[in-house]
């Protein structure tokens, strides 16, 4: 793969590039119109994503950092998002260009004032896996092998120009109006500059890995701090198979179920003990190992659970408490989805709007066990996200709806689903983190 010798890091440079993406995007649609009058509709539009998909990609990988975090972000949005982008955005999550040798050996110097070689008895320049804000070496020290964390140069003095530059696009694609909308952005902000804090990962992995690693068929690398600064992580190296590429090959259902359940005991665990969870469930930051456990990787997107949300956010996947009226229209004013200003026509349509989603979304907490390789509940899912997506009284309305701390948890659980289907994983024991205390 062809290597970056610069990325570009200043707001001007940044800009430019995306300006000359969205002139391609111009372009993408000029030969949209074109197609459709020689081809079906669903065919030129299929072409017309396929075709935005690519040239956006192709600039977000080149800046790297906030922007193609947003686009890793976006990938996860599997009911959302058509699919040429969930393909194409969700290489942000471990194959993207690398940097290059010298501007890695650079980044050393400038962080620890010598070069790898001075530091680890081996380190290879060319980098085994590259996302949106760093790369990872293989290295080895006093009969170890190590994995060494580098973040792109610049990453985390861009963020907020980078969001200044995504925020139109994104309030666009999620019926964001002007009013209010700054409380999200900001919450999207804190949370990339915590992901640019390595020392603050660093922190955040030790924690989880002592606070989990009694979970059975779960594995945490040892994090190294003498070897690490706010910009390079070393860590144990951990062998072995990305979970998208195993998910693709396996055929051991008892071996996916294993794997699935530790993968929920994992975050129910997180979710209810220790309120704060790994708020990044993506393919690339779980890798199978030859002995059929899990290893979880990447802490640096935490996100801490106040109780004035938990409390509300859960009392509402109870199946009583979604058909007491009363009860759910208070949880909903809680949760910030309904506003004291709302006209009943918005308090009629969001109440049954939400009651469908929750209905749905909650179901495998109305059980002992679930199956989540049942096709027709992620059906379900998909439709109704397409459905409401492209609701035109919907798109009316303000889409500011509910708690700033949606955000990122609904993320976890849209990427825990995905996860948990692309598993295949069945009876899965919800409450099996409950014997783990």
């Amino acid at each position: 793969m062809k290597t970056i010798d610069k990325i570009p890091v200043s707001k001007i440079s940044r800009a430019t590039k995306l300006v000359s993406t969205g002139a391609k995007v111009g372009v993408n649609y000029l030969k949209y119109y074109g197609d459709k009058l020689t081809k079906s509709e669903i065919e030129a539009r299929e072409r017309l994503n396929e075709n935005n998909a690519d040239d956006i990609y192709d600039s977000l990988k080149q800046l790297k950092g906030s922007a193609l975090k947003v686009a890793q972000m976006l990938s996860m949005e599997k009911s959302i998002m058509p699919q040429a982008y969930v393909e194409k955005f969700s290489l942000a999550q471990f194959s993207v260009p690398p940097l290059s040798p010298a501007l890695v050996v650079k980044t050393f110097k400038n962080h620890f004032g010598k070069s790898p070689n001075e530091l680890y008895d081996t380190f290879d320049v060319n980098s085994v896996n590259a996302a949106s804000i760093g790369q990872v070496h293989k290295a080895s020290k006093d009969g170890k092998q190590l994995a060494v964390k580098i973040q792109y140069p610049g990453v985390a003095q861009s963020i907020a120009s980078d969001l200044a530059l995504v925020k139109p696009i994104a309030m666009k694609m999620f019926n964001i109006k002007g009013k209010d909308s700054d409380k999200y952005f900001k919450e999207v902000e804190n949370k990339l500059i915590e992901e640019t804090n390595y020392v603050l990962e660093l922190q955040q992995s030790k924690e989880i890995a002592k606070a989990c690693g009694h979970i059975p068929n779960l594995e945490f690398p040892t994090y190294y701090e003498q070897l690490s600064t706010e910009r390079i992580i070393t860590m144990d190296y951990m062998v072995g198979e990305h979970l998208s590429e195993f998910t693709k090959r396996n055929k051991d259902q008892n071996l996916a179920n294993q794997l699935g359940q530790a993968l929920w005991d994992f975050y129910m665990y997180q979710i209810h003990i220790l309120k704060k969870v790994h708020a990044d469930p993506h393919p690339g930051n779980f890798l199978v190992s030859k002995d059929g456990h899990l290893i979880a990787l990447d802490f640096g997107c935490m996100k801490t659970i106040p109780n004035e949300f938990y409390t509300p956010y859960f009392e509402l996947a109870q199946s009583t408490n979604l058909n007491d009226t009363d009860f759910f229209l208070k949880k909903l004013y809680e949760l910030e989805i309904l506003k004291t200003d709302d006209s009943k026509g918005e308090v009629d349509f969001f109440t049954e709007m939400f009651q469908e989603l929750l209905s749905l979304f909650t179901q495998p907490f109305h059980s002992e066990t679930f199956d989540f390789s049942n096709q027709e509940f992620f059906g379900k899912i998909n439709e109704l996200g397409q459905r409401y997506s492209k609701n035109t009284e919907l798109r009316k309305m303000n889409g500011n709806r509910g708690s700033k701390h949606f955000i990122y948890m609904n993320r976890t659980f849209f990427g825990l689903y995905n996860l948990m289907f692309d598993l295949k994983a069945k009876d899965i024991k919800i409450n099996n983190f409950k014997t783990l205390l």
